[in-house]
């Protein structure tokens, strides 16, 4: 089973699949997920919510806390040993919650869950580790591959118009932004560290 977090970010636009997966709504995200998907959890402090949520949450956390709601939420997918998690609503808005959330991806990684995505209005957002991965896209899309947390290493890069079979990417250096599709599939190795793939909606 993986988990499905909404977040109260910039409201999420498209079609949300929940199938196989544990909905757990964050707090404010019920003002624009309620009636579109379901929800099987409603968890946070609810400072940032005017009505009582429906399913009733749980347990309501103090608004003073040290955890943000996101955390709390990929704690509770991690307690349901759920396998992965695919964020949505984690965009727009608020600069520094957006950034905070990309950091939710690792948590998730870290915890043991072997697929952490989120998906914005404007791009999906997937958090990968060691091994050989690959991205079905369209071609001229947009795609950055970002070291997360430290350097990075990928190889056998295809797909992609600027490739390398040995890339080093290095934490605090902008190499790997913009790189352009060049069929519908792109793949790459990682040998090393975390990448962070942004894969931009838009089609150049």
């Amino acid at each position: 089973m993986r988990a499905v977090i909404l977040l109260n970010g910039e409201p999420f636009r498209g079609d949300i699949p929940t199938e196989n997966s544990y909905v757990i709504c964050c707090d404010g995200a019920y003002s624009w997920a309620k009636g579109r998907v379901k929800i099987d959890e409603n968890l946070g402090d609810f400072d940032s919510l005017d009505e009582t949520p429906d399913p009733a949450p749980l347990h309501t956390f103090p608004s003073e806390k040290n955890e943000t709601d996101g955390e709390l939420a990929v704690k509770r997918a991690l307690e349901l040993k759920c396998d992965g998690v695919v964020f949505y609503g984690g965009g727009g808005k608020r600069e520094d919650h957006f950034l905070g959330n990309l950091h939710l991806l690792l948590m998730a990684k870290r915890g043991g869950m072997q697929c952490a995505a989120m998906e914005t209005n404007g791009a999906k957002i997937v958090l990968c580790g060691g091994g050989s991965l690959a991205f079905p896209c369209k071609r001229g899309q947009t795609v950055s591959l970002l070291p997360f947390g430290g350097d990075a290493h990928i190889m056998e890069m295809r797909g992609l118009k600027y490739s390398s079979d040995d890339l080093r990417l290095c934490y605090g250096s902008t190499r790997g932004v913009s790189n352009l599709t060049t069929d519908e599939k792109f793949s790459f190795c990682v040998k090393e560290g975390n990448v962070l793939v942004i894969i931009n909606e838009e089609v150049l």
